[in-house]
């Protein structure tokens, strides 16, 4: 008898054949969600049968490793059929390189590799022949092919988990546990029927009734690309998972996934589809998830390896990071993309390094994997000429630009280039105030130049505990009619529902400008001409540096501000994207990730590693430094000293946390200022010794210069 795994306990075993078909029946249900049950089976019976040496069974027994997983991928690639044999030569390791012959570690050189006698699988398994590729190319094919072998990978090494994760697990019972899309749609319903009444669109809520309609009614027809284009107030949370819910409805699909770029923008539209659909329908997949108990843990842990829920709140990182992946846990649950209804939320926000290769893999999903997409924002780029030409988006907000004046809640007006001084009087004669400004260290002069009890400064280089602490209090004084002057880098510019009754925004992307001003008379209680966003430069100072993913949009946007006397306007959005993009020019596929993939045809030489270990939405590399200042903190920092590890204490953790860029970080560690609580795990974790350099105004402040004593 041939073993595949003993339990831990040794009392129980799986034998070989048992596994081979337990994960060929799980990959072809998951591979049928895009047609391809058969390659999905195949690649399942296919996958272990190296574990057929004598070599292997030792090794289960406490023998040294051997190589099991090239087997199967050497008997795939002798019968012609490479994209299968990509997937098994990967299902441990990751998907390899192509490479060549002479590279042992590439795709092409393990096909000539030695291997233990595994031959008697024969008496047990017969390799199935494949059905023709299920698979309309885009372009010249290479990045359909690739894309097809990483999703037919995911049906694999998923099914290859949950089959294993049983056998040793039997008593685990905790997936599966949520309701159908249909009843989530009724329970949608239910919460909205009262505002689809309302036909009055001289009032907001009436116009967010016609819009929700609108998707409601949009819902129904086919599959294919859509935008939803909503001013701020224009309720597109709810109006989006309404037409996603009706979709996913009319055509059978499994899941909605909701793609957005911060954090904070997760928590708030995940707390509202708890609210209702339920807790359980709804996973949010990014670092900062809070759990109330171990079992709820367990529970959003085991959903989020493989997205088994039927909506899903993830990030941009997650999401397209995953796709570009080549690592089996990161590469699982990307099959359960098919079937899908994809909201990107703030649209614009699309990576723009990425953007070319990112707009494939959408067009992929919707073309080959039965997916829906939607891009979702108040200020549409001008994305279709990336898409392929035969795929046109189709708008579901009913007259953009008539809602567009509607919800208009302020007059933005470009006062152009003033000094720090003139800004400080500006900001002095306000009650209540937001200023948003491109330099954290401009913020923090400001900030100071201004300081009282009702001045606030909001910064990344605050603990996400304290932040939200700051932001209630916030959001009190501004209900309450209190003074308040909130002095900010571009984070409270979207996610936050603040109330100002002025704000203050120099000059970035227009896109960041809407995104400003929406935080001005946000829920229109005031007269619109009493509300101004005021947008300006500021004087050039030596000792102020811009970031340099700014350069770029605001120079575009001096050219909008220059032709269009309302930059908010849809034309004006429309023509600042078309400028940025042209300028960006080659820059919207930075590391040429779709032309390595594109020219893997007709060789099937794909790039997986390579590409997986140069895509990276967020390049600049960051330390995690734990700020131990409340009660919570200081145990979290003493059960790590000991040598804790646990995914629910890192979470735990993170709430204390600040993250920051390296060369701050080498300045406090050179200055003797961090202690290292653990640093033999995927996350290091330092812990802040000078707690005078965090403070309750500014959060962590970092000054000198390595070896430096002095820090303020």
């Amino acid at each position: 008898m041939y073993l595949a795994h003993i339990s831990d306990d040794k009392l129980r075993e799986q034998t070989i054949r048992e596994h081979l078909e337990g994960v060929a029946k799980l990959s072809a249900e998951f591979a049928a969600s895009f047609d391809s049950e058969e390659w999905g089976y195949g690649c399942g019976l296919v996958h272990d049968i190296g574990k057929y040496s004598a070599e292997f069974q030792k090794r289960l027994r406490g023998g040294a490793k051997v190589d099991h997983a090239t087997a199967g991928a050497q008997e795939l690639y002798r019968n012609k059929n490479v994209m299968q044999a990509y997937c098994v030569a990967g299902h441990h390791s990751g998907l390899p390189d192509g490479g060549s012959p002479a590279e042992p570690a590439a795709f092409y050189g393990r096909m000539k590799k030695e291997l233990k006698d595994y031959q008697a699988f024969k008496e047990e398994i017969e390799i199935p022949a494949f059905p023709a590729l299920p698979l309309k190319p885009i372009g010249r094919g290479g990045f359909s092919a690739a894309f097809f072998i990483r999703m037919l990978f995911s049906c694999l090494v998923d099914a290859d988990y949950l089959d294993t994760e049983h056998f040793m697990r039997p008593e685990s019972n905790t997936r599966g546990n949520y309701d159908s899309i249909e009843q989530l749609f009724d329970r949608l319903y239910e919460h909205i029927a009262s505002w689809l009444t309302n036909y009055d669109e001289n009032t907001v809520n009436g116009r967010r009734s016609a819009i929700l309609r609108a998707c409601l009614e949009k819902g129904k027809k086919q599959q294919g690309l859509y935008q939803l284009t909503v001013p701020t107030g224009g309720g597109k949370t709810i109006s989006s998972l309404a037409f996603a819910l009706q979709h996913a409805g009319e055509h059978n699909l499994k899941r909605i996934i909701y793609v957005i770029p911060y954090t904070s923008i997760i928590e708030q539209n995940a707390r509202v589809f708890k609210e209702i659909l339920g807790s359980r329908n709804v996973l949010e997949n990014h670092c900062s998830v809070v759990c109330d108990n171990t079992e709820e843990l367990e529970n959003m842990q085991l959903a989020a390896e493989n997205w088994d829920k039927p909506v899903v709140v993830t990030t941009n990182v997650q999401f397209f990071e995953s796709l570009f992946a080549n690592k089996s846990s990161k590469c699982r649950k990307i099959h359960n993309i098919s079937n899908s209804v994809i909201i990107f939320d703030e649209a614009q926000m699309l990576p723009v390094n990425y953007l070319k290769p990112c707009i494939r893999a959408i067009s992929e999903l919707i073309y080959n994997y039965h997916c829906t997409a939607v891009l979702c924002t108040a200020t549409q780029p001008a994305l279709k000429d990336f898409f392929p030409d035969f795929m046109k988006a189709e708008e579901i907000c009913p007259n953009v630009k008539g809602q567009y004046e509607f919800f208009k809640r302020t007059e933005v007006i470009n006062i152009g280039e003033i000094s720090e001084e003139d800004l400080i009087s500006y900001l002095e004669e306000k009650d209540q105030v937001l200023c948003v400004l491109n330099s954290r260290k401009r913020v923090q002069r400001v900030f100071e130049s201004l300081k009282g009890e009702d001045v606030y400064h909001l910064s990344t280089y605050m603990y996400p505990a304290h932040r939200r602490r700051i932001l209630k209090e916030i959001t009190e004084r501004l209900k309450d009619g209190r003074a308040c002057k909130l002095i900010a880098t571009s984070l409270v510019e979207a996610g936050v529902d603040f109330d100002f009754a002025s704000v203050f925004r120099e000059l970035a992307g227009i896109d960041s400008v809407i995104q400003a001003a929406g935080r001005c008379n946000r829920e229109g209680n005031r007269n619109r001409v009493d509300c101004e966003t005021m947008v300006f430069t500021l004087e050039q100072d030596e000792d102020v540096h811009i970031p340099a993913q700014l350069k770029l949009p605001i120079s575009a946007a001096k050219q909008i501000t220059g032709k269009y006397e309302d930059i908010t306007s849809p034309e004006a959005i429309h023509e600042y994207f078309k400028r940025l993009y042209r300028f960006r020019g080659e820059g919207l596929d930075t590391k040429s990730i779709l032309e390595d993939f594109e020219k893997g045809i007709p060789s099937f030489s794909f790039p997986f590693a390579d590409v997986a270990g140069k895509f990276h939405i967020i390049e600049s590399e960051t330390k995690t430094i734990l700020v131990d200042m409340e009660e919570e903190a200081a145990d979290i920092a003493e059960r790590l000293r000991r040598g804790e590890h646990s995914r629910e204490l890192f979470r735990a953790a993170g709430q204390y946390c600040v993250n920051v860029y390296e060369n701050d970080f080498n300045n406090l560690d050179g200055a003797g200022m961090l202690e290292a609580l653990c640093t033999d795990i995927d996350t290091d974790f330092y812990m802040l010794r000078s707690k005078e350099l965090y403070t309750e105004d500014r959060g962590l402040t970092v000054k000198a210069e390595r070896g430096d004593a002095l820090f303020g």
